[in-house]
């Protein structure tokens, strides 16, 4: 589903709808997937110690599944609403935009982003990365792909275009490579480290996944996506009515295909930690 924001290009600059998916944190924390487990233990075992930053950690999600392996994680979110649902869940969390936040000394030793890193600065997001990060640290931000079944895309997009025609994102990713809007984000956040400095080569990894989903579980996520976030609600009712109907008319349920892309890159000898962030 699109959750980029109005301009694939330079989705950094659209802070309106970064600061939209607070409106109703418990759904959004509730509702959306996690990540990969691989992933997860790949970065982690990778790290050079525990400490992990989390940059736009929202609801803690992505916060959760590193402590689950043994990592110590401070979330950096700029909504306070999502950092409430994060320390309600005994989440350690900053309040500010990753550009504006003070380390205040702090250093890590990786730095995590899922599904957020595209609403920072690329460049400006990853020169202060290696300014936080510890001797042989790296940083990895991941987003993932939803991959609906051959045929739903269709219907599904079909809904969402006659009750939103004015969406600031097309439809039209569902059904011509939804890969694609995610593969320009993640090269863009390569070419903002290599222009950066600091890291050696990143590299793109890829961790392909399945996940069944309820009528009610999809209609459930499909509002903390970053088209419906603020989408009134007779409109929002329109496209979850007409959503619902597709999902029923395969038997109330399906297997969504996902893609989980990484981009990674490892703090140079000599870059990390070099001073005030």
């Amino acid at each position: 589903m699109p959750t980029i924001g109005p301009s694939q290009n330079e989705p950094h600059q659209h802070r309106q709808m970064a600061e939209s998916f607070g409106s109703d944190a418990e759904r959004y924390d509730r509702a959306r997937p996690r990540y990969p487990q691989a992933l997860v233990e790949r970065i982690a075992a990778a790290s050079p110690g525990p400490d992990v930053l989390d940059v736009g950690s929202g609801t803690g999600i992505v916060t959760r599944q590193f402590e689950a392996v043994g990592c110590k994680v401070l979330g950096v979110e700029p909504d306070a609403r999502m950092a409430g649902v994060a320390r309600s869940l005994k989440g350690d969390v900053d309040v500010a935009t990753f550009e504006d936040w003070d380390p205040a000394g702090r250093t890590f030793d990786a730095i995590v982003s899922g599904q957020a890193w595209h609403w920072i600065d690329p460049i400006a997001g990853a020169a202060k990365a290696a300014r936080v990060l510890r001797p042989g640290g790296s940083l990895a931000a991941f987003w993932n792909v939803p991959l609906f079944p051959s045929g739903m895309a269709e219907a599904v997009a079909d809904v969402c275009r006659r009750a939103v025609p004015d969406a600031p994102v097309g439809f039209q990713a569902m059904t011509k490579g939804p890969l694609d809007g995610y593969q320009t984000l993640s090269a863009k956040a390569a070419d903002g480290i290599r222009e950066a400095a600091g890291f050696g080569e990143p590299e793109q990894w890829r961790f392909d996944w399945e996940w069944t989903y309820t009528r009610d579980a999809w209609l459930d996520q499909m509002p903390t996506q970053g088209v419906f976030t603020r989408l009134p609600s007779d409109r929002l009712a329109e496209v979850l009515e007409g959503v619902g109907a597709v999902i029923d008319a395969r038997g109330g349920s399906f297997t969504m295909r996902y893609a989980t892309v990484a981009v990674t890159a490892t703090v140079q000898p000599g870059a990390g930690s070099r001073g005030p962030a």
